[in-house]
């Protein structure tokens, strides 16, 4: 690797490490308030809430999700052949843009509430509707930053974003809960207060982070007047050239990510016609066990899977700004760095979390009357960890090179085929709750085959599945049964010591296990390498690794 090369590499795995300690950061809040949440509001609340944030989240993935992405790529291309200020013309267009569809998806929310959601869920549907307005903007900030390569902005946005979420939540749902049961309210009713409240928190979550990205643009306002000053391009393209360009962008992004949320949304419809209309079961029933689902073993799933998120969002300016340069090597090069570091860490994750379900969900969510089925849930998910992460990058990378309608087509192939095996599961056998773990790994692995597939065939990416995944995933085993011994036995010393409560027992032996499975990975993957010491040189600090590493005998 040239010092060009092992510098550009740098600086891409400090920013997507950036974004993924922050996506970490928002995980762990997010587990930790999600607790005490489920603790004030219950499962049923959890269901309810579950529920109407499904809806929203689609709403938000049509109007504004995928601006961000959209946009750093756009920006990052238009920089790379010195179009400076039509790189800020994006910008501003974006924000036009996310005003608009926010304006609209908020009033969709609000007012049509009522045919999106079961009726007990349209209150909490109505709390999120001002928030899709918010994100609008936010995204397009966050797309901005993003495009120039930094990725410092969004992270520290996403943190503040989590907090005040947490906070807002917690305390909203408490109150709100308090004042209908001064009221007399029901258990039903309070549950709706309750998840109104968690609603309340979101849309505070999404203007704080607004407030912190406007003021981060105006304060470096002057940078950005001299950046256009250094375009000597000549090159002006107008308002609405650029504005079509951008809708042109953004829609294919858009539209594969909506079928992601559509999935879950059709498979939320189809589990509770079916299984209230069609088999008879209590509507609080069906509404608690699809929230022991979603909101505890996905939520669980979603933590390692949101670095790979973290990752596709760094890689994609860099990716983008290669091919607009015509370099296809060094385009191929970054999607295959990208993911292999993915693949490190997503493979682990899933034994991980297969092996510890039920510990990591008790150090979660410490109910324990739904523990059982919770754990089980997430270790069967566990899987799609892989699938997941993996398809986020090549989704990234078949968008980076101009493919963009390629991740549409494999989601949308993976959508049909999982809503017919969902209908017929739950019609024809009495797996219940369980179907929707079973279509979610359909759903996942079919989408990473056939993004192979598209990437084989426009960048002639061959993998090395020696290298990308049977050694990690060998190492891996070795480091689930190490991290399991490890848990059982210090929680047996924990209880003979005297300490007898269930919760911190599990918390010792989880943060031991979890502890020995890192220490353990990793001297797998540098003793059978997975990891050369090249890689371990093109890391940040990479250098300083090696000689820890030497120091300690590993290298």
């Amino acid at each position: 690797m040239t010092d060009n090369s092992r510098r550009t590499s740098d600086g891409v795995l400090v920013q997507a490490g950036i974004l993924a300690a922050a996506s970490m950061i928002v995980r762990i809040v997010g587990l930790l308030y999600r607790a005490p949440l489920t603790a004030i509001i219950g499962d049923e609340g959890n269901g309810y809430y579950g529920t109407a944030y499904n809806i929203y989240t689609i709403i938000l993935m049509v109007s504004s999700y995928s601006i961000p992405s959209a946009i750093s790529k756009l920006i990052a291309q238009k920089r790379a052949v010195g179009e400076y200020k039509n790189a800020h013309r994006v910008f501003l267009c974006a924000v036009l843009y996310g005003l608009g569809v926010g304006f609209l998806g908020s009033a969709l929310l609000y007012f049509g509430a009522g045919a999106l959601v079961p009726a007990v869920a349209v209150p909490v549907l109505r709390v999120f509707a001002p928030t899709i307005i918010f994100f609008g903007i936010l995204a397009a900030l966050r797309g901005y930053f993003q495009g120039h390569g930094s990725m410092v902005q969004t992270s520290v946005s996403q943190i503040l974003e989590q907090l005040a979420n947490a906070v807002v939540s917690i305390g909203a749902a408490a109150l709100l809960i308090r004042i209908a049961a001064a009221h007399g309210a029901d258990t039903t009713k309070k549950a709706q207060m309750g998840a109104s409240g968690s609603a309340l928190g979101t849309g505070a979550g999404v203007l704080t982070a607004l407030v912190f990205m406007a003021f981060c643009y105006f304060q470096g306002r002057g940078k950005i007047r001299r950046s256009l000053l250094e375009d000597q391009t000549g090159r002006l393209d107008t308002y609405g050239h650029i504005l079509k360009e951008t809708v042109l962008v953004i829609t294919p992004f858009m539209l594969s990510g909506f079928i992601l949320n559509l999935t879950t949304s059709l498979n939320q419809t189809i589990y509770y016609k079916i299984m209230i209309n069609l088999r008879g079961m209590d509507e609080t029933l069906a509404t608690t066990l699809y929230g022991i689902f979603s909101n505890k073993a996905v939520v669980i799933s979603n933590i390692p899977i949101s670095i790979a998120t973290a990752v596709s969002s760094a890689i994609i300016p860099g990716i983008s700004a290669s091919f607009a340069k015509g370099d296809l090597e060094d385009t191929k090069r970054r999607v295959t760095n990208a993911t292999r570091i993915t693949a490190m860490i997503a493979i682990p994750s899933f034994a991980g979390l297969l092996t510890l379900a039920r510990p990591v969900t008790m150090l979660m969510f410490p109910q324990m009357e739904s523990l059982p089925m919770a754990a089980l849930l997430l270790s069967l998910l566990s899987i799609t960890v892989v699938f997941y992460s993996i398809s986020t990058i090549t989704n990234a990378a078949l968008q980076s090179i101009g493919r963009m309608s390629m991740p549409l087509v494999s989601a949308g192939i993976a959508l049909i085929v999982q809503t017919a095996a969902l209908c017929l599961i739950l019609v024809t056998t009495n797996a219940d709750i369980y179907a929707l773990v079973i279509v979610s790994v359909l759903y996942s692995f079919m989408i990473f085959i056939v993004n192979e597939l598209f990437l084989k065939k426009y960048l002639g990416i061959r993998r090395d599945l020696k290298i990308l995944f049977i050694r990690p995933l060998l190492c891996a085993v070795v480091m689930g049964a190490a991290a399991w011994m490890v848990y059982h036995a210090v929680c047996l010393l924990v209880s003979a010591a005297g300490l007898h409560r269930a919760y911190f027992v599990n918390l010792a032996g989880a943060a031991a296990g979890l502890l020995i499975a890192v220490i353990v990975y990793f001297f797998l993957l540098i003793k059978s390498r997975t990891m050369t010491e090249e890689n371990l040189r093109s890391l940040p600090k990479g250098e300083k690794i090696v000689r820890l590493l030497r120091k300690i005998k590993w290298l």
